[in-house]
């Protein structure tokens, strides 16, 4: 027969049946992964519009990390700076190749090569399906029926969104589509180690912004310094600064940090996933953009795919009775 769950209790104290976390620590968590996601999608649009701009992945990097590292060395300081708030220098080193400018440079020269709707899929899936599979071997989080329904859910949807989507592209969108998939490695790993080192989100952040910092600088002046930042408008660039660099280089990666030490590397990971479709509605105040039919069937799936992988949504399921035993029954 088929069955629906009932929904869990929203009590303050009461524990969330299917992820073992009291309720309020849940709508805490899954608050700071939608926000980080929600900040990543305004990153993505904001992306575009600089590189209609004439910027390039140098200049993201410093716009990135820059004004994170100057809003961040206050705290650092006051952190122990010599031993970088305790996590030491192999492991922010480790973490800054993962998520500092390298993951900006292979996630923007993708654009280069391959189409928007490459990157929209390629990367997020990539992200959601390596952290997955590394949660499970080496954190060994379990992966529920349930979290693989979402899973393919959820790529399902930006499958559907994707193919709205022009798939033009030159002879090298092969190279294109493999700096989506190195980009959405790097940040998977950053992601299972952020968790099995069991780091500070506001320290891993701090560290991050400012070793980036220090790699994006030398990048940047061996490719024309600051002209290019320098011909913007003011208004422009302000607003550049504070979605690349306040917004999504402090306030999205430490809620997302907070995701991930809560809700553990897999189920965070989904939160990349649904960028797209955020960014796709976002981008309709912003840019008057109206989504198509199959872009909002895509929308709804993803999401419905997120709601069911975070155990917020009971998909019905077949329900087996067990066979009364034969002991006993008279013959």
């Amino acid at each position: 027969m088929t069955a629906l769950a009932s929904p869990c209790s929203t009590g303050h104290g009461e524990v969330h049946p299917s992820l073992s976390l009291p309720v309020a620590s849940l709508a805490a968590s899954i608050a700071a992964g939608a926000l980080a996601a929600f900040i990543w999608a305004i990153y993505f649009v904001f992306a575009k519009t600089g590189t209609a701009a004439g910027l390039l992945p140098q200049d993201f990097a410093l716009l990135r990390f820059g004004p994170a590292a100057l809003v961040l060395l206050p705290w650092l300081i006051r952190h122990d700076l010599p031993r970088l708030a305790g996590i030491g220098w192999p492991r922010a080193f480790t973490l800054t190749l993962l998520a500092g400018p390298p993951f900006i440079l292979l996630s923007s020269a993708g654009y280069l090569y391959a189409p928007l709707s490459n990157g929209a899929v390629i990367q997020p899936s990539t992200v959601t399906l390596a952290s997955m599979a590394a949660a499970a071997v080496l954190l060994r989080e379990r992966i529920t029926p349930a979290k693989v329904i979402g899973i393919a859910l959820i790529l399902a949807g930006l499958a559907v969104i994707a193919s709205h989507k022009s798939h033009a592209g030159g002879s090298m969108v092969w190279l294109g589509n493999l700096l989506f998939l190195g980009a959405g490695l790097s940040w998977s790993a950053y992601t299972i180690l952020f968790k099995r080192w069991n780091l500070d989100a506001v320290a891993a952040t701090a560290v991050v912004a400012l070793l980036s910092t220090l790699l994006a600088l030398p990048m940047l002046l061996l490719s024309g310094g600051f002209t290019r930042l320098a011909a913007l408008p003011l208004q422009t660039l302000m607003a550049q600064i504070m979605v690349q660099g306040v917004l999504s280089g402090v306030v999205a990666l430490i809620a997302f940090g907070m995701a991930v030490r809560q809700l553990g590397a897999a189920r965070a990971s989904l939160f990349p996933a649904v960028v797209p479709v955020a960014a796709m509605i976002i981008s309709v105040p912003l840019t008057g953009t109206v989504p198509a039919a199959m872009e909002i069937a895509g929308a709804l799936l993803a999401t419905v795919g997120l709601l069911a992988a975070m155990g917020l949504l009971r998909l019905p399921t077949v329900v087996t009775r067990p066979q009364p035993s034969s002991k006993g029954l008279r013959s």
